[in-house]
């Protein structure tokens, strides 16, 4: 019985969200145009994710363990 309830709230719960058209909060405005262009994005423009933010991983992974290089940067603090 606990369990039917438990599942019921939570289907409840998780049929409280609506999908609707995203709008500007009465006052609030879109940010302003970037630098060099005349037209302001509109909201789905900057929903978009940039490519920067999602880089592709350009570097293989280590496979197994191997020794290190010597870094000539890697110094002991001073006293």
């Amino acid at each position: 019985m606990r369990k039917t309830v438990a599942i019921v709230l939570l289907l409840a719960l998780a049929a409280c969200g609506e999908k609707q058209a995203l709008e500007l909060r009465p006052g609030q405005t879109l940010p302003p145009a970037p630098y060099g262009q005349e037209q302001k994005p509109g909201a789905n423009e900057l929903l978009e994710t940039p490519t920067q933010a999602i880089p592709e991983r350009s570097v293989e992974l280590r496979t197994r363990s191997e020794r290190r290089e010597d870094d000539a940067f890697d110094l002991p603090p001073q006293e």
